[in-house]
C-alpha cells in the first residue's frame, strides 16, 4: 500500500503503460482518477474512477480537474502519460496537420496538464508529477521529427517545472520508456518495431507493468529527493 490515500490523476490510462499503471496504484492504494478519450474495457477496481478527456484541450482539463477535486479535495499525482507516434517522417516529409496533432497531444497536453493541476497541489502542500516522455527524448532517431521534438520538449519542460515550483513541495520528474508492448505499438508497421527490438540490448519488447512500477516509485514518497530527473526504462537502449 505505497500510495495508501494518494489521490492520482493519469491520462491515457485506458490501455498499455497507463492502463498498468492506474492498475497498479489501486493495488497499492491510490484512489484513481483516469483521463482518456474512450475506455474499451472497464476497470475492476472500485477506487477508479474515468473521465472523458481530450488532453489538448484546456476546457476539458479544467472540468475534469473541477470534478476531481469537488470529489477528493487535492490532486497528490499526475501522470501525463497520454501520448502518439502518428508519424515516422522526416521534416521535409511530414504534413504540417500531423505535426501540429502530434505536439498538441504529446507537448501540448503535459503542459495543460501540469498548469490545471499545479495550483490545486500548492493549495493541497504539494504533490508528484510524472510526465511521459521516451527514449526519443533523450537521443536522436531517423525521421519520426515531430514525436522526437515533442519528447524532448517533454524533458526539458519537466526540469523547468521542478525547478519553478520545487519550494511549493511539488517534485516533478520525466519517465524514458524504450519499446513497449502496447496497443499502440501493436498497431504500427511491425517491421519498424522489430528494427528497434534489434537495436535494443535486451532485444525485447519490454513489459507495461515494468514501466508502471516506475512510475510507482516515482508517485510514491520513495522518491521523495528527487526532482527533475530522467527515470529511463528502456532494455538498455540508451546506453550504448
Amino acid at each position: 500500500m505505497r500510495l495508501r490515500n494518494k489521490i492520482a490523476l493519469i491520462t491515457g490510462g485506458a490501455r498499455g503503460i497507463g492502463r498498468a499503471t492506474v492498475e497498479l496504484f489501486a493495488r497499492e492504494g491510490a484512489k484513481v482518477h483516469v483521463g482518456d478519450l474512450d475506455f474499451p474495457e472497464p476497470f475492476a477496481a472500485p477506487s477508479v474512477v474515468t473521465h472523458k478527456l481530450d488532453v489538448t484541450d484546456a476546457a476539458n482539463w479544467e472540468a475534469v480537474v473541477a470534478k476531481v477535486i469537488k470529489a477528493e479535495g487535492r490532486i497528490d499525482i499526475l501522470f501525463n502519460n497520454a501520448g502518439t507516434v502518428l508519424s515516422y517522417l522526416g521534416i521535409a516529409e511530414i504534413s504540417r496537420e500531423d505535426w501540429d496533432r502530434v505536439i498538441a497531444i504529446n507537448q501540448t497536453g503535459p503542459f495543460l496538464g501540469m498548469r490545471t493541476v499545479i495550483p490545486h497541489m500548492r493549495k493541497g502542500g504539494g504533490g508528484s508529477i510524472i510526465n511521459t516522455s521516451s527514449i526519443w527524448g533523450k537521443v536522436g532517431a531517423a525521421g519520426v521529427s515531430a514525436y522526437t521534438a515533442s519528447k524532448a520538449a517533454v524533458s526539458h519542460m519537466t526540469k523547468n517545472a521542478a525547478l519553478t515550483y520545487v519550494a511549493d513541495n511539488i517534485r516533478v520528474n520525466s519517465l524514458h520508456p524504450g519499446i513497449i508492448d502496447t496497443p499502440m505499438i501493436a498497431a504500427q508497421d511491425k517491421a519498424i518495431t522489430d528494427a528497434i527490438v534489434a537495436i535494443t540490448p535486451m532485444k525485447r519488447l519490454g513489459r507495461p507493468e515494468e514501466i508502471a512500477n516506475g512510475v510507482l516509485f516515482l508517485a510514491s514518497d520513495e522518491s521523495s529527493y528527487m526532482t527533475g530527473a530522467e527515470l529511463v526504462i528502456d532494455g538498455g537502449y540508451t546506453v550504448p
